[in-house]
């Protein structure tokens, strides 16, 4: 490899912090039960009791996934009466899933 190709392959290569930022983002979907629970929110928005009996996971493990899937911003809340209904807030999850289903 020439010295400028080496010199134009790091002008190209993403900042440390957005390759953190990356990790950060796919750490969302290392955790089984996490990503059982995005699919779930791509396909409708949910209260934690339906999460709970739809993947049959205790509501408090939902619970803590929920709180990570939220502080990683990939899904959202919002009180209707009584519940809290969590959505998916990236609106491009979807598009990721669908690439990782076709790279395996």
């Amino acid at each position: 490899m020439e010295i400028k190709d080496e010199f134009l392959l790091k002008k190209y290569m993403p900042s440390s912090a957005d390759i953190q930022t990356m990790s950060t983002f796919f750490y969302a979907f290392s955790d089984l039960t996490r990503l059982k629970i995005i699919i779930l929110l791509m396909l409708k928005p949910l209260c934690v009791g339906e999460i709970s009996y739809i993947l049959d996971v205790n509501q408090t493990t939902v619970s803590h996934q929920l709180k990570i899937l939220k502080s990683l911003g990939i899904v959202e809340c919002k009180r209707e009466g009584k519940n809290v209904i969590y959505f998916i807030k990236n609106v491009n999850i979807e598009s990721v899933l669908n690439a990782s289903v076709e790279c395996i």
